[in-house]
């Protein structure tokens, strides 16, 4: 099973469905928590004594998970600390199966206008074009963005073409003058900043 923590996992699980041994089924089945949060209801339905009701519970977790982060981050608001951002980034994007390039903008006093999801892509990759980021942020008047995209391998370490896409995205919106803060990669352990790592 993935992580250190399979029997806490198992009890959490157990405590949600009313039911340890499912609990138990569901997390043997799919190898751990990120492969059984990111199934779909028949692939959860296919485990031997999982009906349509438990299917459904287990459905639900990552949405809520997401809604719960989404709270800290709402629209309108300042950003109150990085904490706050990753911990919405990483709710957001940890656990698909596929890479997905995000934008959240912001204006001049860093409240947060709107995070949309830009481009979608494979599990080892996604084309992005610098002149939607920029289009869209124009659009929505920002003054700033931050970058995300999530590594489905759940290994958080920027690639050269990470490196090298953040800085052509730096240099396309410092052309109308919107200031690029971050690009945060999500995997299974957190995200990685590359503004932190001097990568900017």
């Amino acid at each position: 099973m993935e992580g250190s923590d399979t029997g806490r996992d198992s009890e959490l699980l157990g405590a949600v469905l009313r039911c340890t041994q499912s609990a138990n089924r569901l997390l043997e089945h799919f190898g751990g928590l990120r492969s059984l949060l990111g199934a779909d209801e028949l692939e959860i339905r296919s485990v031997a004594g999982i009906g349509r009701a438990r299917a459904r519970i287990v459905l639900a977790l990552p949405e809520l998970a997401r809604r719960y982060f989404e709270s800290g981050l709402p629209a309108g608001e300042p950003i109150r600390s990085p904490a706050d951002t990753e911990r919405f980034l990483v709710a957001r994007l940890r656990h698909l199966g596929h890479e997905l390039f995000c934008c959240l903008y912001l204006d001049n006093r860093h409240r947060v206008l709107e995070f949309n999801e830009m481009f979608r892509g494979t599990i080892d990759g996604t084309s992005v074009y610098p002149r939607e980021v920029v289009k869209e942020a124009l659009r929505i008047n920002a003054a700033a963005v931050i970058l995300a995209h999530n590594h489905p391998s759940g290994v958080a370490e920027p690639s050269q073409a990470d490196e090298r896409i953040t800085k052509r995205l730096k240099a396309a919106l410092e052309l109308v003058d919107i200031r690029l803060l971050d690009h945060l990669i999500v995997g299974d352990r957190g995200a990685t900043s590359l503004a932190a790592r001097g990568l900017m």
